[in-house]
């Protein structure tokens, strides 16, 4: 898969300890990579990185990514041959309450990465993940494109945009004019779910609580509308840029930025979210909504033609698919108490990347 590119290879992955950082890590290990995670201690307990931390990884740094001299010397130890930057804080309402903290690791973080392998030298390629929140949501119908403007209402939201902001300009300033430095990309998905999110305010581990405790689901916005995708489609999205960017270069009309989300259908309002829950893992739910909180788009949805066109990437997984995996990963670690959980994780990758080649993916091939 990949074309063989991760065999081999040296990718420093930061935020391992988070969500979308742990599979990655896992599935980059299963691709033969020599993974270093980078990131603060994992931010929930439970987690995923407890899970998947035997074997995974060559060499585990905890450090704290407004640290720019720490996180300096640590890519110049390194010495990746890849980056996935996915150090962050990913919350919304986290941000009302931590306005400064969220702008200091998504915004200064991101630029204090760059700056780490500007000043290194290295020759690698970066890939930046941020969000479909980096967008300037109009709550209009119709899908965002990778160049429509960037924005945000709230903190989270405006600290995606930043740091695209960010990306855009440590790229133009220094990586392109420089020989020896490699490309530098933005990737932006949808809402992601998956097995092993258990942070606070996100839809599917507030399912998971109120299940596990035989409570009523509290559902804040169960009109809101967002672009549901399992953790691996975007995850395979990113592999695949960075595996073509090392080929094609930093010259390539590929070095630029990415959305990838779900099919249309996957387009979705919480409530038929939490309706496919129940399906899984019988239950109820409780209108939560109440006026005066705070503020959450109410409507996002991104366009993935760019990448369909350029990379020949889509999805694998519809939407009841991707929630019927993700609860059924979470019944076998708290309710069936599967023995070995690791092994099951790496099936559910091994089930996803046959889904994909089921449909000839590009990605899937052989190089």
């Amino acid at each position: 898969m990949f074309n063989g590119f991760y065999s081999g290879k040296r990718v420093l992955v930061t935020g391992h300890t988070g969500f979308k950082g742990a599979w990655l890590s896992l599935w980059l290990q299963q691709l033969g990579a020599k993974v270093t995670g980078l990131a603060l201690p994992a931010p929930t307990n439970p987690n995923l990185h407890e899970i998947i931390q035997p074997g995974t990884f060559a060499r585990e740094i905890m450090c704290d990514i407004r640290d720019a001299q720490a996180l300096a010397t640590a890519v110049k130890e390194v010495q990746p041959e890849i980056i996935f930057h996915l150090a962050a804080q990913p919350l919304v309402r986290l941000s009302y309450r931590e306005p400064l903290t969220t702008f200091a690791t998504n915004v200064n973080g991101t630029a204090h990465l760059l700056e780490a392998v500007r000043l290194a030298g290295i020759n690698c390629v970066t890939v930046c993940v941020t969000s479909d929140k980096c967008y300037e949501n109009r709550e209009w119908e119709f899908s965002y494109r990778e160049n429509d403007p960037m924005g945000g209402h709230d903190i989270y939201s405006m600290s995606k945009g930043a740091a695209e902001l960010v990306v855009a300009a440590w790229n133009r300033s220094f990586f392109l004019p420089h020989p020896a430095l490699g490309p530098v990309v933005t990737a932006r998905a949808g809402n992601v779910i998956g097995g092993g999110d258990y942070a606070a305010d996100r839809i599917v581990p507030d399912c998971i609580r109120a299940l596990q405790a035989g409570e009523s689901i509290l559902v804040r916005n169960p009109g809101a509308v967002r672009p549901w995708q399992h953790v691996l489609e975007c995850l395979s999205g990113y592999l695949w840029l960075g595996a073509r960017l090392a080929q094609e270069g930093k010259s390539s009309r590929l070095a630029s930025p990415f959305n990838f989300g779900p099919e249309p259908s996957a387009r979705q309002p919480v409530r038929r979210l939490v309706a496919e829950v129940l399906r899984s893992w019988p239950g109820e739910w409780t209108d939560g909504s109440t006026p005066g909180t705070v503020h959450e788009a109410t409507l996002l949805s991104l366009s993935i033609e760019k990448a369909g066109a350029w990379l020949q990437w889509y999805p694998s997984w519809t939407f009841a698919e991707a929630i019927q995996r993700t609860i059924v990963w979470y019944h076998e670690r708290h309710v069936r108490k599967h023995p070995d959980l690791l092994a099951f994780t790496r099936a559910q990758i091994d089930d996803y990347a046959a889904a994909a080649r089921a449909k000839n993916l590009s990605w899937t091939k052989p190089a």
